[in-house]
């Protein structure tokens, strides 16, 4: 069945609140067999509000409404929805009485405001919030239901979880739906495109393959729709691992899993342990690094060489190679990966040095002129990028290919018995 969401607010319109309450329904959804056909946004007037409501019942099953259910003035969906649906606003006792228990709890006086919460379209079945004063409603149009939830995530959520979801699925029996997702880095959207070419256009029906490219990284999302959710389960399964085979080089995850958690397992598994050396990044691959939980146990830590100075009296980069070469450059990266490797207790190193701009490039090394290089004490790779004119996407994109670099280097130098490819 089709779901369309309908969120109300100016705050999201402007940019001033990001809506994650859509995707985080559009998953819940899924995960019951619904999909979500659209996504609308909408502003706190009555006639956005309509039109709104116009365009997600197109084709919809079930429109899901958030927000605009608080006691302040600008809080309209109650009054858009009662006049969409030609009904009065009533006076809803239960829910007045329940709102005045929980003010209590807290100490607080019932308003005007609150007393007006509780008036509620008169077509509306109330699904109790109990994280909150502003209820749920669930009202029938045909065939078929508007429910509106308060745009607070965790009283959205424990409505959807308690109310919503069960209501629906009795009501609307889905589809099985099944997803699969492998995580690539290293190669371009259109490079994978063409490996899968064939093997895409030989798909069986009901079966289909996203791209979801990101910096340096692109997510294959492989999704199924069949009548019986065991046999679609065993098709996804076979599909996957074909999948796999032909990217197994650039394959590093599944599902929701992270580069920088791949390369901690590879690490600990091997009981090797990391050192960083960092110049345009500024402790971006460090942060990466340690925001996994447990990465004490693989990074020892690093050094922001972010001068010259700090290059050639932290790591020992030295003078001559900085006056011959400069820092952006193949020889300073290699000499930083010695460098923090006889400093640090680690077995390997990663380094990179660049420009990350809007300024300071040249014509020999344009803005987005950066070395990585990653290394043990046996032997050193560097490899050069060619970025853009974006600081922070530079900086990003250059952390991602780090990390690939290193975990290249891992596979290849520390490779463990039946585990080339390393995944999930």
């Amino acid at each position: 069945m089709q779901v369309s969401i309908l969120t109300i607010g100016d705050e999201i319109l402007i940019g001033q609140v990001i809506d994650t309450n859509s995707a985080w329904m559009g998953q819940q959804l899924n995960r019951i067999g619904m999909q979500v056909g659209r996504v609308i946004s909408v502003g706190d007037t009555l006639d956005a509000i309509h039109r709104g409501l116009e365009m997600a019942l197109e084709g919809a099953g079930a429109v899901l409404i958030t927000g605009g259910l608080g006691p302040t003035k600008d809080d309209i969906t109650k009054k858009a929805l009662a006049d969409f649906f030609g009904v009065e606003l009533v006076f809803h006792e239960p829910t007045f009485q329940r709102i005045g228990l929980i003010l209590e709890k807290f100490n607080r006086p019932v308003t005007e405001a609150h007393r007006l919460q509780a008036f509620l379209p008169a077509n509306a079945q109330v699904l109790p919030n109990k994280m909150g004063t502003a209820p749920g409603m669930w009202m029938e149009w045909g065939t078929q239901t508007l429910i509106s939830m308060p745009g607070v995530p965790f009283e959205m959520k424990y409505l959807m979880e308690y109310e919503v979801l069960p209501k629906l699925q009795a009501k609307y029996p889905g589809t099985p739906i099944g997803h699969r997702t492998l995580l690539t880095v290293g190669e371009g959207e259109s490079t994978i495109a063409a490996r899968l070419s064939t093997w895409e256009d030989e798909l069986p029906d009901g079966l289909k393959l996203a791209y979801l490219p990101s910096l340096g990284q692109v997510r294959l999302r492989l999704t199924g729709i069949g009548p019986n959710a065991e046999a679609l389960n065993a098709l996804l399964d076979q599909k996957v691992r074909e999948l796999a085979s032909f990217v197994t080089d650039c394959l590093y995850g599944t599902e929701s899993d992270q580069l920088e958690t791949a390369i901690g397992r590879m690490l600990k598994a091997r009981n090797l342990h990391l050192a960083t050396a960092e110049s345009c990044t500024g402790g971006y691959i460090s942060h990466l690094i340690t925001s996994i939980s447990g990465s004490s146990a693989y990074f020892t830590g690093g050094v922001i060489a972010y001068s010259n100075q700090i290059k050639t009296e932290q790591l020992g980069v030295q003078e001559e190679t900085l006056n011959q070469f400069g820092a952006v450059s193949e020889q300073t990266v290699r000499e930083m990966v010695s460098g923090i490797l006889a400093r640090f207790p680690a077995h390997i190193a990663l380094a990179i040095s660049g420009i990350a701009g809007p300024d300071g490039g040249t014509p020999q090394k344009p803005v987005g002129t950066i070395w990585i290089a990653v290394g043990d004490k046996h032997r050193i790779q560097a490899e050069q990028l060619h970025a853009g004119k974006d600081r922070i996407k530079n900086i990003q994109f250059s952390s991602v290919m780090a990390l690939n670099k290193l975990r290249k280097f891992i596979l290849e130098y520390y490779p463990l018995p039946g585990s080339e490819l390393e995944v999930g």
